[in-house]
């Protein structure tokens, strides 16, 4: 439980701090008066006026924020010059300003797995090496050792993961026993053994694990770049499925994302900075979504400007995102509801 919260409060104050870093260094790179940059929420515990603008701590880590002049607030006690409010500023760099915070979220995700990638590694499915071997399965018990590459299964010739695992899986059906052909350094080996499946009815086994490859630093950066893209068309998918069959996405709040932060620290470092990245690709996508009160919001309305031309007033889009917060308020509730239920 403790590990969990701690976990879930590591999560969301890096993705939060990181997020809102985006919008605080293109503001001031806009020429945007910046009054606080807020490391937490709630009562302040610190302060202390900087060059540029105050910087806070505050008593809950639950994230941050930071306050631009223009943006919402009416009175900050303070005079601007001429041009350093938000709103006076041209809207292609509102929209930068708008968007660097999700953006930042994806670029924490990009870096996140590139490291994951030279440092842990990933997969290699383009040979059929043995990476690993599972305890009391038919493949440790024959004698198959780590670094073996299997070149034959049956009488059939493999190259790659894909196609020894399709063979196993043809050989294996109807058979009792499977004969592989492996490369042991320089010696070619016979081995012969059973299958075995963990269920009735599931594929059979024989308890073997791919190679891991730690990758150099172009090829994980191309890679986190793949993967990160691929991510993102996976979860704009999952919200059109949220949005068509409501009823059939599973969807986590705060609690089940703690839960899942505590399962994640628990497996060891590295699985907590993947499921941070994760999290950090939500809420930089979700963020970028054209709803009222989240910056996707912010910039449909910018772009609405800039095609016809028009202002909206700032009172009547202030309480359409005030409509748009009470709403995403109302889901969270919700959610967190349902996460507590299932607790039961």
């Amino acid at each position: 439980m403790i590990l969990s919260v701690i976990s879930f409060l590591f999560i969301i104050l890096i993705c939060v701090i990181v997020h809102e870093f985006g919008h605080y260094l293109t503001a001031l790179w806009c020429g945007v008066k910046v009054h606080e940059f807020s490391f937490g929420m709630g009562p302040v515990l610190w302060q202390r006026q900087g060059r540029k603008n105050k910087w806070s701590v505050r008593a809950f880590p639950v994230g941050g924020f930071v306050r631009l002049a223009g943006m919402g607030e009416e009175n900050e006690g303070e005079s601007l010059l001429p041009g350093e409010s938000f709103q006076e500023k041209p809207a292609w760099k509102r929209l930068i300003v708008l968007a660097a915070g999700a953006f930042n979220n994806i670029l924490l995700v990009v870096v996140l797995a590139t490291v994951l990638l030279m440092s842990r590694g990933v997969m290699d499915l383009s040979v059929s090496e043995v990476g690993a071997l599972m305890p009391g399965f038919p493949a440790a018990e024959a004698g198959l050792r780590r670094g073996d590459v299997i070149e034959r299964v049956g009488g059939v010739d493999v190259r790659d993961w894909e196609e020894m695992t399709r063979a196993i899986r043809s050989q294996a059906a109807g058979q009792e026993k499977l004969e592989l052909t492996v490369r042991r350094g320089p010696r070619q080996l016979t081995l012969t053994m059973g299958t075995k499946a963990e269920k009735a009815g599931e594929p059979p086994l024989i308890g073997i694990q791919p190679a891991i490859r730690k990758l150099p630093l172009s090829r994980a950066l191309r890679g986190s770049i793949a993967w990160t893209f691929h991510m993102s068309l996976a979860m704009l998918q999952g919200l059109k499925e949220m949005l068509v069959h409501p009823a059939k996405v599973d969807v986590s709040g705060p609690v089940g994302i703690a839960a899942m932060a505590g399962q994640a620290a628990s497996a060891g470092f590295f699985s907590l900075l993947s499921f941070l990245a994760v999290i950090s690709l939500n809420l930089g996508i979700i963020n970028l979504l054209p709803f009222p009160a989240l910056d996707g919001g912010h910039i449909l309305f910018v772009l609405v400007e800039m095609i016809t031309g028009r202002n909206m007033s700032l009172e009547l889009e202030g309480k359409i995102h005030f409509i748009g917060f009470i709403i995403l308020f109302a889901l969270i509730i919700v959610v967190t509801w349902q996460d507590i239920l299932k607790l039961f």
